[in-house]
């Protein structure tokens, strides 16, 4: 996530140069064939004018989609965020009984683990997001982490190295973290560190962090329909492929000069088509771990900082800070 005030000009463009070469290499093609050849080759603009419209009105069908995504995957985020700290709190005031600040450390622990599993799965790649963007750029952080070595170096500070062991083996590891919580809460209940009542309310909030993380399986694991992805690039490709027989229309090549502005033309209305409907691939998928994702590794570090405060625990890490402007 980009947390300027706007991304600058060249960024922007550096981003989303290569329609515009290309258009207006395409351009210079055509106007260069139709000056020096003496061919008429010019489509009225009228028609490919409402063809632009329509085209346009897709691509902002496509964004608005595409945000959406991106705002369901935020609100989701933020609900974990206050799901956990009501039970960092609850943990805090309902576990009681000897050794209640053990307890409290290990239930606080396990549910960062949660977090750390939760983040490492859904920033895992798909075959339909960007994964040649997870190494650095030139207005990017490393956007990629290292899920092979990191994720169980990570683990081993909340959780014991025989749950790491239990948890390898499974498919889902967040899934199977939370009902080892669930299990252990059961345990403390008959021990009678607490009572139904509050044991009950441990498991509705266990229950909200399963649907969380449901939530965030679903955004992951189902992409933007493919029909609706492919045919906004298409369209997008038939109008440019057009547009710089249309120039001709308007602009006539009757002068020099024209011959010079027919290509740059191309290449500018080629420019904009295209970074309207990059900006829409790129927020299709907000777990993919590059630089236009929510922050989840910067919110999980917020939760993980709130929980650990709570119980007055030493060594707290500081928040994440932006890299160049981007928030992981």
């Amino acid at each position: 996530m980009y947390v300027k005030r706007r991304y600058g000009f060249w960024m922007t463009f550096n981003w989303s140069k290569l329609p515009f070469f290309y258009g207006a290499i395409y351009g210079t093609i055509v106007c260069s064939i139709s000056y020096f050849m003496d061919l008429q080759v010019a489509l009225p603009w009228g028609p490919l004018g409402i063809i632009g419209i329509a085209v346009a009105f897709y691509l902002g069908f496509k964004n608005n989609s595409s945000y959406d995504r991106t705002w369901e995957a935020r609100k989701i985020w933020g609900s974990i965020v206050n799901n956990s700290r009501t039970f960092g709190a609850a943990v805090v005031s309902f576990v009681k009984g000897e050794n209640s600040s053990a307890i409290h450390k290990e239930l606080i622990y396990r549910h960062i683990a949660w977090l750390t599993l939760l983040r490492h799965q859904l920033r895992l790649s798909r075959e339909w997001e960007h994964t040649e963007n997870r190494v650095n750029g030139l207005y990017a952080p490393t956007v990629c982490e290292n899920y092979t070595n990191k994720l169980e170096a990570e683990l081993s500070k909340f959780i014991s190295s025989d749950e790491i062991k239990l948890l390898e083996s499974k498919t889902n590891g967040a899934t199977q973290i939370l009902k080892i919580q669930s299990t252990r809460l059961q345990q403390l209940r008959d021990l009678e560190h607490f009572e139904d009542f509050r044991h009950m309310e441990f498991h509705q909030l266990i229950t909200t962090f399963y649907e969380d993380q449901g939530k965030s399986e679903r955004i992951k694991n189902f992409p933007f329909p493919r029909q609706y992805a492919s045919v906004a690039i298409w369209i997008t490709v038939v109008f440019c492929v057009f547009v710089p027989f249309g120039l001709l229309d308007v602009l006539g090549l009757k002068d020099p000069w024209t011959l010079w502005i027919c290509p740059f033309l191309s290449g500018l209305i080629t420019w904009v088509f295209f970074l309207m409907e990059k900006i829409g691939d790129y927020s299709e998928n907000p777990f993919e771990g590059t630089y236009n994702d929510v922050p989840i590794t910067s919110i999980a570090r917020g939760i993980e900082i709130d929980l650990r405060e709570m119980i007055d625990d030493e060594n707290i890490p500081e928040a994440i800070k932006a890299e160049n402007g981007f928030l992981m």
